[in-house]
């Protein structure tokens, strides 16, 4: 998947993405195997997730400098709010949880660790070190969902599968990867990889995705 030049850069240079991208979790719900508990644990952690997550994307809009940015991040939060945890919602209260029940989920450790690592970044420093922090989770659940649609073995989790393979995701990763190069240029330079901020930014983005694999095994362990 080719989600912009930063996005492709920080990926490549993580050796753990292949960790995340094919994990466990994920093997399980390409091929049916992943148990329906483990699931739906996943999805009520995730829904609580996806609450800090947007908060995280909001803080996005404070530490933009341009319009475009301010845009794609509001349209951004929009799309966590109003159509990703939809999905939650409607899995969920096919399996008799409703939206209270989900909203009043308690936090695992490895929740916490990891919206707080992104909340922290965007309080803490600029819209590069947020955006580090952020791609590994939109990116990475774009290229899980495009991999797995093209080689998913069993129908149970397709709704999940579809919506990260989706047309309307996939132009969000699309989308995401031309912010975070455009904040990239603008701030770093044609030349960002040579710059001291580089290595930090890489370090972000390869923590992130270290709590994303966290964030999966906690999946596996309802």
């Amino acid at each position: 998947m080719t989600y912009g030049n930063t996005f492709a850069a920080w990926r490549d240079n993580t050796p753990a993405w292949p960790a995340y991208a094919r994990h466990k979790f994920v093997q399980g719900l390409g091929d049916g195997t992943l148990p329906r508990d483990a699931f739906l644990h996943y999805l009520k952690q995730d829904y609580v997730f996806l609450i800090h997550f947007s908060r995280a994307w909001a803080l996005v809009i404070t530490k933009a400098d341009t319009v475009a940015e301010m845009r794609l991040a509001a349209g951004t939060v929009n799309g966590l709010i109003n159509e990703e945890i939809a999905l939650h919602i409607k899995t969920c209260a096919e399996a008799g949880i409703d939206e209270a029940t989900l909203f009043a989920t308690q936090e695992r450790q490895e929740n916490l660790a990891y919206t707080r690592y992104v909340l922290d970044a965007g309080h803490s420093g600029d819209l590069l070190d947020l955006l580090a922090a952020l791609a590994p989770c939109v990116m990475g659940y774009g290229e899980i969902g495009g991999n797995l649609a093209a080689a998913k073995t069993s129908d149970t989790y397709a709704e999940w599968i579809n919506t990260y393979a989706s047309a309307e995701y996939q132009q969000v990763c699309h989308d995401v990867g031309l912010l975070i190069d455009g904040a990239v240029a603008r701030r770093l330079g044609d030349d960002p990889t040579s710059t001291p901020r580089w290595t930090a930014l890489q370090a972000r983005f390869a923590m992130a995705t270290q709590l994303e694999i966290g964030f999966w095994d906690m999946g596996l362990n309802p």
